[in-house]
């Protein structure tokens, strides 16, 4: 049976709820992103904006959230086999991916803001303030530029995290991407993590 809360072992069924959760979110606004400002701009394009902007605060909301559960949440120790050096880059990692996550959103809120188009309205029903209080050229310059440039690092450092995980998969042989994955109970790692 799937817990709710992780142990020192295994990630909790939440943890991973908003860990799959916030990546598929990504690859969606990603792509929606690089199709986005190939697009002519033409009125008929504005719900593609619009829904990049509603997905963004939607993945920023849930990086709240889950960082908010981690303060409550035991964490799963690394396997006892993995070098201090690579605890302290996972750690440093996982830090860098949650600083993304708020990052990439906020500079997209404070390019929107300083923008002033049209009112911002996250998913056509609550309306969000504006950061800038109205239109601001050098706000909105800095704020593009830096949107663009984080999200090419979050792209950059996800890949590497996943990377990771998949040469613990596949090469260390170790739980680490095991205990993340959707739908596995204490039981199940357990059993294959067993001695044949």
């Amino acid at each position: 049976m799937m817990a709710l809360r992780s142990d020192a072992a295994h990630w909790g069924s939440l943890a991973k709820a908003f860990h799959w959760t916030i990546v598929v979110l990504i690859l969606v606004q990603a792509t929606v992103g690089l199709v986005m400002v190939e697009l002519p701009k033409r009125p008929d394009v504005i719900p593609v904006f619009t829904f990049h902007k509603s997905l963004g605060l939607t993945i920023l909301l849930l990086a709240v959230l889950r960082l908010g559960w981690r303060v409550f949440d035991t964490r799963p120790g690394e396997p006892a086999t993995m070098p201090r050096w690579q605890v302290a880059g996972a750690r440093a990692g996982h830090a860098l991916l949650y600083a993304l996550l708020f990052a990439v959103p906020l500079s997209g809120w404070l390019f929107d803001s300083a923008s002033s188009l049209r009112p911002l309205v996250w998913w056509g029903l609550v309306h969000v303030p504006s950061l800038t209080g109205g239109p601001d050229k050098a706000i909105k310059a800095f704020a593009e530029a830096a949107h663009e440039w984080l999200f090419w690092t979050l792209a950059a450092v996800a890949a590497g995290h996943a990377a990771f995980a998949l040469v613990h998969h596949f090469v260390d042989r170790d739980q680490v991407l095991r205990r993340m994955l959707p739908g596995r109970s204490k039981a199940a790692d357990a059993a294959s993590s067993a001695p044949e």
